[in-house]
């Protein structure tokens, strides 16, 4: 019966196909990269406004958020997210919709998840056939910027209550129009660490003269790679790597620079797992520098939490997505991804989940464009099984699916 819905469904949103294809392609074409949003803003608050849903602006400076109450009496409300933003990148494909603006595009696809969640909206709008309020948010600065967490600081969740939360992203890779999730840690956290090691340096042909630092950032570096190895249980996953290396000058190889600055990032699951990666690098910092005679700073930032999604949201994303195309192409136990997403914020507040629609393209035959490359792009052809996701999760939550 639901999957007879979906059809139908599927057969009433081909009307919003063109309309939805061009806002995805003018959003792609003019990318806005963190709290920078504002025309982006302004399509979403003007096709909300015109389909009649009530628009609140300003939350996390260039958030939007649309409320649209159902036809029926209902206590509940639930919360939909889409991210708007785009990344500081190159886009090197040369079709018509390719970005206007050089050094940014969508290389992510922010601009197909916003464009999905309106499209479920302006659907919504038009059959309110649901007991209570659906808040449809739309989030800036999703790329390392945490703006999940800025629209909460703005009070979100006090303004818009919800009993749940909601997320979606495309996933190249993943055949098209099939969906992946599972219960519990789905993305990890992401966090940046730094070591300085400082000594007096000198004339590398008179290293006895002066204390290298060098040698215990050599010897840091490789004891990194032993944490994850001899600290964390084998039945958890983490990561600890190297992405950055900073020490004298080119041009004067025969000087023992006076400091090395290194730095990385570190991946987990859990908190302790988080605790632990944060304290072990720690000691083998202020160890190993003490151990060769120089002294050290550290530094531990913790970015984006890991993101855990609740079982019965999770059990309630699945039944949507089997809904929209059945259960053979819904994977309700997928691997985690040492990835980090800011909707980890959301979820640290309220229960909910957060699920992988298939963007197409396979690694073996080399048409997989992945997220954050130049050449990806968001595949028109998913629009309509993401909208048709979004509208059968609120049938699920609030409509009685």
């Amino acid at each position: 019966m639901a999957q007879t819905m979906t059809q139908d469904l599927l057969r009433n949103l081909q009307a919003d196909r063109a309309e939805l294809t061009a806002i995805r392609h003018d959003i792609h074409r003019h990318p806005e990269t963190a709290f920078e949003e504002n025309r982006t803003a302004d399509i979403v608050a003007a096709k909300l406004s015109e389909w009649g849903i009530a628009v609140h602006r300003g939350l996390g400076k260039t958030g939007v958020v649309g409320t649209l109450e159902g036809s029926r009496p209902g206590q509940r409300a639930i919360g939909l997210r889409a991210d708007m933003d785009a990344l500081n990148l190159q886009e090197l494909n040369d079709f018509a919709h390719r970005s206007v603006i050089d050094g940014k595009m969508h290389a992510c696809g922010h601009d197909g998840h916003t464009t999905m969640l309106l499209g479920a909206a302006k659907h919504l709008a038009r059959h309110r056939d649901f007991a209570g309020k659906v808040h449809f948010i739309f989030q800036p600065a999703e790329e390392g910027e945490a703006g999940a967490r800025a629209m909460m600081q703005d009070g979100l969740f006090e303004r818009f209550p919800c009993d749940a939360v909601y997320g979606m992203h495309n996933m190249p890779g993943i055949p098209a129009g099939q969906f992946a999730i599972r219960p519990g840690p789905m993305m990890a956290a992401s966090d940046t660490w730094s070591a300085v090691f400082t000594g007096t340096g000198g004339h590398g042909a008179m290293p006895h003269m002066g204390t290298d630092p060098t040698m215990p950032a050599a010897a840091f570096i490789t004891a990194t790679q032993g944490i994850v190895g001899r600290n964390v249980s084998p039945q958890h996953a983490a990561v600890v790597s190297v992405g950055h290396i900073a020490a004298g000058a080119a041009g004067s190889p025969n000087v023992i620079p006076s400091q090395v600055t290194i730095r990385g990032t570190a991946r987990s699951y859990t908190p302790a797992d988080r605790d632990l990666l944060e304290r072990r690098l720690g000691e083998l910092v202020q160890g190993i520098a003490a151990a060769h005679g120089v002294s050290a700073e550290y530094d531990y930032l913790r970015r984006y939490p890991p993101l855990v999604n609740a079982p019965e949201q999770t059990a309630i994303a699945i039944k949507a997505a089997e809904a929209t195309v059945g259960a053979a192409l819904v994977d309700g136990n997928t691997e985690p991804l040492t990835g980090a997403e800011d909707f980890a914020f959301m979820l640290e507040r309220k229960p909910g989940a957060y699920i992988l629609l298939g963007n197409g393209g396979a690694k073996e035959d080399g048409g997989c464009h992945y997220v954050h490359t130049p050449h990806y792009d968001f595949n028109d052809a998913v629009t309509l099984t993401g909208v048709a996701y979004w509208v059968n999760l609120v049938q699920a939550e609030l409509g009685g699916l």
